[in-house]
């Protein structure tokens, strides 16, 4: 590495134009000589967890003055996938996420910054600023935007899961609408991400345990000060980052991933971590098979009940010492590697030898925790040869075995109208397919049809199976990731109606109780897939790998 690998853009006779455009920008002489630092901000106004980013910019700039170096920052896009739920912007929430990592690196490749800040907070966000992270392998450090406060109503917390399982509550006659709009306006009470265990909060929050972002990263709300606080020393520490050539590459290794996914299951984290983390290990050079997950989760104890499972929410999990009190919890289990290295220049063992629990109702202790296995099952058998996952830690005792007549829907639309008009009883198992990275494409959530199940008090009366995936926020006996997705081949394209399917999340199977010969006639009078007419969803479909891989491209010749 050069002393400075902005030198090649500003240094010697022949870059005097460049020089010159770095003037234009206002920059001195001394602030061209300085470290030039990148902060990638997915600062947005159609984001509510991004909606601060701008105030957390400065923080970060400050941050990054105070240790001598010189802030720039760039933009990155982004999806609400709330806002982009149960209509065409699903189709496009995680393709989102390839195009922020090859954003990212367009912007940093065309302008040599010698570190890079990244400032973001959300579901595809997170994990493409990782991804491009793992590729540009510059000194960086990540900061998000912090969880929203949880919101209150009739002396209870609440948070956007609320509305959506209100909606169905509506349609069943247990609300009013009346109520249902005094919900609506109370549950997201200002900036910062959704406020229970979600996607983005479960990346946030395992982003510490990979090492590549400052303890409270994950759970120190949007709206207080500690997250200013924590910006302006990110800021600090990309600089110490830079001073001491220390790179991404060198953080992230197979021991922080194993860190990652213990922390995960710890938590009981969206399934969703299940998708992300192999991509991210991908853009890093490294593997993370999805069965990891499962071995270690016969190890590792599910200790934090948050919300949308349990009553707790992110602030809560703050409050009772974040994720280097989970973490020190786990210390007595062996499994973690605390010799792992961190952004701060400590091994995460460092960071979390002290750290104490301030509520064992929150983090249980290892001797009561509310379940003996971690939050993930990755499940196998006919219908999802190459894997499914299951966020086991949501579903009901009575469904961890169960086999019920098979309910098919071509996409989740149809599924939660069916729902909500009573069409579904309990026992059945509703299949929702073609809606696979490749199939959707997209891999669209289900949020609007499990969301209908809650709130029709079906929730833990039915399984639902699909080759899409789930936000964080759903919850029940529900199994997602279903590989190979109907589009590639997969079974669950081939079931039909009343079709008898059994799960087992104990034994980890998902099976299609049907015989081959029925099977394989099928497969001779399948249906052609539907027509895409997006041309970006045409090459997304094109280019896309399976759910089990991580959702990432294939790699070209």
């Amino acid at each position: 590495m050069d002393s400075q690998r902005s030198s090649k853009l500003k240094e010697g006779l022949l870059r005097a134009g460049h020089r010159s455009l770095l003037k234009a920008l206002g920059l001195t002489d001394r602030e061209i000589a300085q470290p030039l630092i990148g902060i990638a901000s997915a600062a947005s106004e159609i984001i509510p967890g991004h909606i601060h980013l701008r105030q957390l910019e400065d923080a970060v700039k400050a941050g990054i003055r105070m240790a001598g170096g010189t802030p720039l920052v760039f933009p990155v896009i982004g999806v609400c996938d709330g806002l982009a739920m149960d209509h065409e912007g699903m189709y496009y929430s995680l393709p989102s996420r390839e195009v922020i990592a090859d954003g990212i690196e367009i912007s940093v490749r065309a302008t040599p910054f010698d570190g890079l800040v990244f400032l973001g907070n959300c579901d595809k966000i997170i994990p493409g600023m990782l991804m491009a992270m793992g590729r540009l392998n510059l000194p960086a450090v990540l900061i998000s935007g912090g969880p929203m406060l949880a919101g209150h109503y009739g002396g209870k917390k609440i948070d956007l899961i609320s509305v959506f399982e209100g909606v169905g509550a509506v349609k069943s006659g247990k609300m009013s609408e009346a109520e249902l709009s005094k919900i609506e306006a109370s549950a997201c009470p200002g900036a910062g991400s959704c406020a229970g265990l979600f996607t983005a909060n479960s990346l946030n929050a395992l982003s510490e345990a990979l090492g590549i972002a400052l303890p409270g990263n994950g759970t120190i709300p949007a709206v207080y000060a500690g997250r200013t606080r924590l910006a302006k020393e990110a800021g600090v520490q990309v600089m110490a980052m830079v001073t001491h050539k220390i790179t991404p590459r060198q953080i992230v290794t197979a021991d922080s991933l194993v860190n990652a996914v213990a922390a995960d299951l710890a938590l009981g984290g969206s399934s969703n971590t299940v998708l992300h983390l192999p991509a991210i290990a991908e853009a890093f050079g490294l593997e993370l098979p999805i069965e990891l997950f499962d071995e270690l989760n016969h190890r590792v104890p599910h200790l934090c009940n948050l919300s949308p499972v349990g009553p707790h929410r992110i602030e809560d999990l703050d409050r009772a010492g974040g994720v280097p009190a989970l973490l020190n919890r786990l210390l007595p289990l062996g499994v973690l590697r605390p010799s792992a290295a961190t952004v701060t220049l400590k091994s995460l063992g460092e960071i979390i030898r002290d750290a104490i629990v301030r509520d064992d109702e929150v983090i249980r202790p290892l001797a009561r925790p509310y379940h003996a296995q971690g939050g993930i099952a990755i499940l196998h058998g006919n219908l999802a040869p190459d894997g499914a996952v299951g966020k086991q830690s949501g579903v009901p005792e009575e469904l961890f075995s169960h086999i019920g007549p098979a309910r098919v829907f071509e996409d989740g639309e149809t599924a939660s109208l069916a729902i909500l008009n009573g069409l579904i009883k309990p026992g059945d198992v509703v299949v929702i397919r073609n809606e696979g990275p490749k199939g959707g494409p997209g891999m669209r959530e289900m949020l609007a049809p499990t969301s209908a199940l809650a709130g029709t008090g079906l929730i833990d009366k039915v399984v639902l199976i699909t080759d899409g995936r789930f936000s964080g926020g759903s919850r029940g006996a529900v199994i997602g990731h279903i590989s190979p997705e109907a589009a590639e081949g997969g079974l669950i394209g081939l079931v039909k109606e009343n079709d008898p399917i059994a799960i087992d999340i104990p034994g980890r199977t998902i099976e299609l109780k049907v015989s081959s010969r029925d099977i394989q006639k099928r497969r001779r009078t399948k249906k052609t897939d539907p027509l895409i007419t997006s041309q970006f969803l045409k090459r997304y479909a094109q280019l896309v790998q399976s759910a089990n891989s991580g959702a990432v491209y294939r790699k070209l010749p």
